[in-house]
């Protein structure tokens, strides 16, 4: 009976089971994460060789003129080393990380996941995942609101691959936004990347002018109509009036569409 409940425990049945408890589901990029493990052992004793946490999301690359989804771990943390587990036993194990800077936003339908596993020599490994809520930073938000309230709305976020803006990862979030004020007859759309670090954010804004005449159709024919636009917010900013920022992006904006 041993030797075939040990069967069944490396083909997964009867093994031990993980599950990741978060302290908070509900987080901002460059917050720790922290919670505890609680794992449970199955129907023998087995030999964990490690707990393994990484944070995972996505985005879309085109290959062969096709939007494929490629995976990118964040983060690889290890929780702890090799120990044994008996038949049954409980054990509680906390854990505390920072989430790093650069984890997109869950805006749209981006995710972002926890994924908890056990490393377990010959055997099934198993495994927990938990969705993570990423919010805006405020200095994201305060970008966010003030690009708002200058007369464009936000209809789009996802995460696209790109070697050039990528930093860590070879990724970036980008924020699409059309006009919806004065500048609509000036301009197309405006993106935003945000690359957020302790106590700074640093914007690059891409701005996709409208055709105006034979110069216009020429400039948009080759790729010729975008500008761009990069500044920086601190900690300080925060306590600026939502208006000032306002008033300071779209001066910037103004100089590269005249």
């Amino acid at each position: 009976m041993s030797m075939f409940k040990k069967l069944l425990a490396s083909l997964g049945i009867g093994s031990s089971q993980v599950d990741a408890r978060l302290e908070q589901e509900s987080l901002i990029p460059g917050d720790v994460v922290r919670g505890e493990v609680h794992i449970t052992g199955g129907d023998v004793a087995q030999e964990i060789d490690e707990i393994y946490m990484y944070v995972v999301t996505h985005y879309e690359r085109e290959v062969n003129d096709k939007k494929v989804k490629e995976e990118c771990t964040l983060v690889k943390y290890r929780l702890t080393e090799r120990f044994h587990l008996q038949p049954k036993e409980n054990k509680v194990l906390p854990f505390s990380f920072q989430l790093p800077y650069e984890t997109p936003l869950t805006m749209g339908r981006q995710p972002v996941y926890l994924r908890t596993g056990l490393d377990i020599k010959n055997a099934i490994d198993p495994g927990d995942s938990d969705f993570i809520e990423v919010r805006p930073h405020p200095l994201m938000a305060k970008v966010l609101d003030a690009i708002q309230s200058i007369g464009f709305q936000l209809y789009k976020v996802d995460c696209e691959y790109n070697r050039y803006l990528g930093r860590t990862y070879p990724f970036v979030q980008e924020f699409e936004f059309r006009p919806t004020g004065p500048l609509r007859k000036r301009l197309e759309e405006l993106e935003a990347v945000f690359y957020l670090r302790d106590g700074e954010v640093e914007v690059l804004l891409e701005l996709d002018k409208r055709a105006r005449g034979f110069m216009g159709a020429f400039e948009e024919a080759f790729n010729l109509d975008e500008r761009f636009v990069r500044f920086r917010l601190s900690t300080e900013d925060l306590n600026k009036p939502l208006s000032v920022i306002a008033n300071s992006i779209e001066s910037l904006i103004q100089q590269q569409i005249r």
